[in-house]
């Protein structure tokens, strides 16, 4: 595993049906299966069988993944985004550590599944630079995936999964290999906008689409402001941050036959927890819940004395089954993921990558940020997606960012960071003015100790080279008196 023999499988039996489009380019699935063998990997004398796949969105990048993971293989896919001195000095990073990995045991060579418990996956840990952390996946990690998230998504070979992100993403990639395993098709874009989703939509008939909040927000709003409806879609699948519910109103006006999932997790733990909103239903019980333990997953939120939290009490965030990576192959620093063994158990040890949340009396998980993200101001803890939960609905999703700055009195004052959207649904856009005050208006219901003290104007999201919003980066552009975060009050 995790799915080359289930491939061959889908190649047996419906030679001819698709099984990957980009743009206007396809594969059949004999055809993949036909090209990823001439992207097999020889065993080398020493070290792993290592490819660096650096491809922009395509047929070819598909193709060279599967090849890749093959056998023995191991694949890294380079974002083909990234600067050019950014994918050498990753690429050479994991050229050495495949030089320095002890030689596999000979296996039959050609096209079929690993071991088990091999490494098939170099991925990657997303930053604003420098080379990003890496892990590594073993195939059963994924093949545990496939099998439970096929049951839970309701996944079949019948279904077109629509991913418009950068097929290198890790969500991405995983519903590339998803797609491979229960020979459904998967359908992804040369670039990424949302006319150019919605014209796939219409072309390539997706009966389910995987995207991020913010994606899902732009291909709804343009769809329903052009009156492009969502088509053969009857699920969503919504990963990365929290839905909100505006973008879950959204997506419900707009494809409102669809059942909609979301799910919390991350690159090195897997699947943690989820949820899903059936059309009819009332919505998702607030933004910060992820829902209840995945199937096959063990939640456990646990103080700083590691031992378990009470319900409704904030902690770390500690998950154990078969979905978790086997750690880090470089960069790990101690503090993005760690164990907590927990001898009195049977059940192994408990891992985290220290998100921070609580479990509910229902036994859901809400979670409320990373540790680093956390906000200490006058001896008080401040989680920045709580403060941005209660102020995001004066300008709708993605309009305000919560972060803390060095303050010699406090220890850390609350900052909101602004950036004007489309509006809430429904209504025309405000200006920076009309949501300052808007959300200085929503402040005032929260604690004292959670209203922001200063408001900036951003020009820009500050985003990581995956696309993902970075308190970091924004904290560096206001000490640092970047023009693309400008105080307004």
């Amino acid at each position: 595993m995790p799915f080359t023999d289930q491939l061959q499988h889908w190649a047996r039996k419906e030679p001819q049906r698709t099984a990957v489009v980009v743009g206007g380019a396809r594969l059949s699935f004999a055809q993949l299966v036909a090209e990823a063998r001439e992207h097999l990997l020889p065993q080398p004398g020493v070290g792993a069988a290592l490819a660096v796949i650096d491809e922009p969105n395509g047929t070819r990048l598909a193709a060279r993944f599967a090849g890749a993971v093959a056998g023995h293989g191991t694949a890294a896919v380079l974002d083909a985004g990234w600067p050019d001195a950014l994918k050498a000095a990753t690429a050479a990073r994991a050229r050495a550590w495949a030089a320095a990995q002890p030689p596999t045991s000979a296996g039959p060579p050609g096209f079929h599944d690993g071991p088990p418990a091999s490494t098939f996956l170099l991925g990657f840990s997303s930053g604003t630079s420098g080379v990003p952390k890496a892990f590594t996946r073993s195939r059963a990690s994924w093949e545990a995936s496939f099998r439970e998230g096929a049951r839970h998504f309701g996944l079949t070979a019948a279904d077109v999964t629509l991913a418009p992100g950068p097929m290198a993403a890790s969500m991405n990639l995983y519903a590339l290999g998803e797609a491979f395993f229960t020979g459904s098709t998967f359908v992804s874009l040369p670039q990424f906008s949302p006319d150019a989703a919605l014209h796939a939509i219409r072309h390539d008939a997706p009966t389910r689409l995987v995207a991020t909040p913010t994606v899902l927000s732009l291909l709804a709003r343009r769809g329903l402001d052009t009156g492009q409806g969502a088509g053969a879609l009857t699920s969503i699948v919504c990963a990365g941050s929290a839905l909100s519910g505006d973008v879950t109103e959204l997506a419900q006006r707009w494809a409102p036959h669809a059942v909609i999932h979301q799910y919390y997790g991350a690159s090195e733990l897997g699947f943690v927890a989820a949820s899903r909103l059936v059309p009819g239903e009332p919505d998702f019980p607030g933004s910060l819940c992820a829902g209840s333990a995945f199937p096959g997953a063990e939640l456990s939120v646990r103080g700083s004395d590691g031992l378990p939290a009470g319900a409704g009490e904030c902690g770390s965030i500690y998950v154990r089954g078969p979905y978790v990576s086997n750690g880090y192959a470089w960069g790990d620093d101690g503090l993005a993921f760690n164990l907590l063994p927990d001898p009195a158990e049977s059940g192994g040890p408990w891992y985290t990558v220290h998100d921070q949340g609580f479990v509910d009396p229902a036994g859901r998980l809400h979670v409320v940020g990373r540790a680093s993200d956390m906000i200490v101001t006058g001896g008080t803890n401040v989680y920045p997606q709580q403060v941005e939960a209660a102020l995001e609905p004066a300008g709708g999703p993605g309009t305000v960012l919560v972060a803390g700055l060095p303050d010699d009195v406090r220890g850390q004052r609350v900052v909101a960071a602004l950036f004007p959207g489309p509006g809430p649904a429904g209504e025309p856009p405000l200006s920076i003015e009309q949501l300052v005050a808007a959300c200085r208006r929503h402040a005032a219901g929260l604690p004292g100790h959670q209203r922001p003290t200063r408001y900036y104007a951003l020009s820009e999201q500050p985003l990581t080279d995956r696309g993902k919003i970075s308190r970091a980066l924004l904290q560096a552009w206001i000490t640092e008196g970047d023009a693309r975060a400008r105080r307004i009050y």
